[in-house]
This record gives structure tokens, sequence and C-alpha cells, in this order.
């Protein structure tokens, strides 16, 4: 199974807010330089009927739905963390094999539950569904397929609370009359290049000979969009690795090299970092300040800690130093953002078992 939540962030949104349910939901990510100032960072479906989708700015957003009654939102990423951590959590528990791919993603291996039936694995994407709805009243559209390529296209086909189920022997058949963009990891650069192999839609591409596909897009790329127009993949649903640095970035409200001017932002964005150590039970032996100047150059500036912490005034003090060490050391520098990263993470002894333990109390 490939699940994917139906616009997450608006989900979320929407829950913590009942009144916005029905109406358009935008939520952005703003810059705090104006009012409008920033970029949408996704959109639940009734704003995407009137043409707003991710990436777009903000104002753009605005003109699109000006004659609408409309919500926009500040992403509240932490949040919507917190929620996608309960989720995932509970979908390790109805697969052989768990893979979370996003915040918003996962694959899940039903291969022995099921017995390989996929009358049976329908019925468990529905039972998914169900108690996603009952327990955080979201929904989202699963895809069933005998691999994660076709898994994942499956889970595209019907949204939002979609339920797609393709068999072994179907795969062909549901795979042809798609267009070539639907191929996982086939962008707009990628799908120019097909169109002038004339090229549009998936069997299209499974005609074209392996040569020409290496010789235009190099042997890793060529090769797996030959076996993707096929319906082949290999790839098994594998847990991935633990996080290794948590970070948060922000834009200041104005242009500054003044330390004073960044104290305010230091203090929330180590905060969340803070949070976030603590929820997941780790800490950190090292601390970095991330400065995005006016002229968009990146710099960082970091120091180790003398022990593992996860305290968050000891945070916030390595990153309003370090903060000023950099602006002492580049007369010149002018700050347009910055980020607080933790990294040389490890887990608290005993911290996740207990916490394990509490919950199933």
């Amino acid at each position: 199974m490939h699940l994917d939540l139906d616009s997450f962030y608006a989900q979320c949104e929407e829950n913590a807010n009942p009144i916005l349910k029905g109406k358009p939901v935008v939520v952005c990510v703003y810059s705090g330089r104006t009012e409008d100032s920033g970029v949408v960072s996704t959109a639940n479906y009734e704003a995407r009927k009137y043409g707003v989708k991710a990436g777009i700015p903000i104002s753009r957003a605005k003109k699109l739905l000006e004659s609408v009654h409309v919500a926009f939102v500040p992403m509240n990423h932490f949040h919507y963390e917190q929620v996608s951590e309960r989720i995932m959590e509970a979908l390790r528990t109805q697969a052989d094999a768990f893979e979370q791919t996003s915040i918003d993603e996962a694959f899940l291996d039903v291969s022995g539950r099921t017995a390989l039936s996929y009358d049976s694995a329908r019925e468990a994407a529905l039972e998914i569904k169900k108690q996603l709805l009952q327990q955080e009243n979201v929904t989202a559209s699963i895809g069933i397929g005998p691999n994660k390529l076709i898994a994942k296209i499956a889970s595209d086909q019907s949204k939002p609370d979609g339920l797609t189920v393709v068999k072994p022997e179907e795969v062909m058949n549901f795979l042809s009359p798609l267009p070539i963009s639907r191929i996982p990891g086939v962008g707009k650069k990628g799908e120019e290049k097909l169109t002038q192999l004339n090229v549009s839609t998936i069997t299209q591409l499974s005609t074209l000979n392996p040569t020409a596909l290496v010789e235009t897009f190099g042997k890793s790329l060529g090769a797996y969009l030959y076996r993707a127009s096929r319906g082949e993949d290999d790839d098994p649903v594998k847990e991935r690795e633990r996080p290794t640095q948590f970070s948060r970035i922000a834009t200041l409200k104005q242009n500054t090299r003044r330390p004073e001017d960044t104290f305010q932002l230091l203090t929330e964005l180590a905060k969340s970092v803070c949070d976030k150590l603590k929820e997941q039970g780790m800490t950190c032996k090292s601390i970095a300040v991330i400065a995005i100047l006016t002229d968009l150059s990146i710099h960082s500036r970091s120091r180790t800690l003398e022990s593992p912490s996860s305290e968050g005034k000891l945070i916030e003090a390595a990153a309003k130093q370090l903060t000023q060490e950099f602006l002492q050391s580049n007369p010149e520098a002018v700050l347009r953002r910055l980020g607080v990263k933790a990294f040389g993470l490890t887990r608290e002894a005993g911290q996740t078992d207990m916490s394990k333990f509490l919950t199933a109390q």
C-alpha cells in the first residue's frame, strides 16, 4: 500500500478550527515582510478548484480567491508533525514492513498479513481509512499494487479519500493511458524531454528503445524510466534511518545586522528545536546557526556542547552567541533569514521504552 494523507496541513487546520470546514483553506509560509509576502505551502481541495496550488505567491492565491470567503492561515509545522507522528505510529502496527517517506506519506507492505490476497488488502485499507477518520478525523488516499511504484501511482488515481487496487495482471492496462507525469520522479524538465521524443503517455514510453532513454537521461534515470513504463519495481519497503538533525528556519521581520534584532526570533527557533528533541526523547551534541544574507548567500557557525543536552535555555544561549560571533567576524553581512540546528543526536537512555510503556497503560 501507499498511503497519502489528503491536503494534510489543511486538514490539521480544519480540525484545530472546525469553523473552517467546507471553506477554501490556504496554508501559507509568511516571510513577515508584508501582509501578503510569502508562498502557499498547501491548500485544501475547495481552494484548489480555483487554481491555488503549492508554491505560488500568497498574493497570487488571494487574487484567485478574491470573490470567495477563504481562510489564509500560517503554517504550524510543529503541530502537523505531532499529528503525523501519531498517525505513522498507528500505521506501523498495520504492516509487515513500514516506510514513512514524508510527513504525510508512507508505504506499507501487507503481503504476509493478507496472504497475498488483494481482496484482503482492500479490506485492510478500508479499515485503516476508518480508523484514521475516527481517531484523527483525517482522510487519506490509498493505492494498492504489487510493488511500491504501482501503489504510489494508484494512490493518486482517485483523490481525495480514494482507494485504488491494481492487481498484477491489471498493471499494464492501468498504466497505459496515464500521462508520463504520473511516473514518480518525472518533473517538468523530464516531461519536456520526453515530449521531444513524441512521448506523452506511459504506453508510448514503454515502446521506446532503452538505449534512447539512456542516451537522453543517463544510465540511472533512463533505466528507471524504462522499467517504470512496464510497472517494474523491486525496491523493498523498509524503515528509514532515525533523524540525524533537527532544524528550524524563518525570515526576520526586517533585514538587520544588529544582534538584538535577532534575539526574539532565535528564542522562538531554539524553543521549537528543543520541543522536537524532547518529543523524540533525544539530545544533541552540537548547535549551529544558519545565516541567510540579503544576497541570499548561506553561512553557518556551530559549536559543540560540553555534554549532550535538550535544554532550551542552553540551546537558545548558544544560538544567540553564535549569531553575535558571526556578525562580528563578518562586518559587511546583513541578515535576511536565520535558522537554528541541533545535530549529533543521541537517544536519551530509557526514553523510548518508558514512553511506550506509559502510553500502553
